[in-house]
């Protein structure tokens, strides 16, 4: 697995069961939003297992157990570049936590479109 030039493997692995197992497709897409953003990028979330414990209260597992999704810590006026340059790459979901005075981030993804989860798409949490 090649990580590009700006993340490592140890960004990604799962914090519940220590395994990691990201897509490709995905690591260089963030890559190349890194490469555009011009900052560090902090992952807090990359891999879940299914068996995570926020993977494990979901009906249907998300982005994060196919290896095709990331957290990144990011707020304010960084929060909206990121943001832009996400939609510019064309990433199919984006999740956005921008409240409180911690634990801000914007979730990327690159799911298509399967059943119940039409995309692209963009939440709030």
């Amino acid at each position: 697995m090649n990580y590009g030039a700006y993340f490592s493997e140890k960004e990604f692995v799962c914090s519940h069961t220590g395994k990691v197992k990201m897509d490709q497709n995905f690591l260089d897409r963030l890559n190349e939003l890194r490469g555009l953003y011009g900052k560090s990028l902090r992952v807090t979330s990359g891999f879940r297992d299914v068996t995570h414990p926020i993977e494990a209260r979901k009906k249907t597992p998300g982005a994060h157990t196919t290896g095709q999704a990331a957290d990144l810590a990011v707020r304010g006026a960084d929060a909206y570049k990121l943001l832009e340059i996400a939609l510019s790459l064309k990433f199919s979901g984006i999740g956005i936590c921008q409240k409180g005075s911690s634990g801000r981030f914007i979730h990327l993804d690159t799911l298509i479109t399967t059943g119940t989860r039409p995309r692209p798409t963009v939440w709030s949490y």
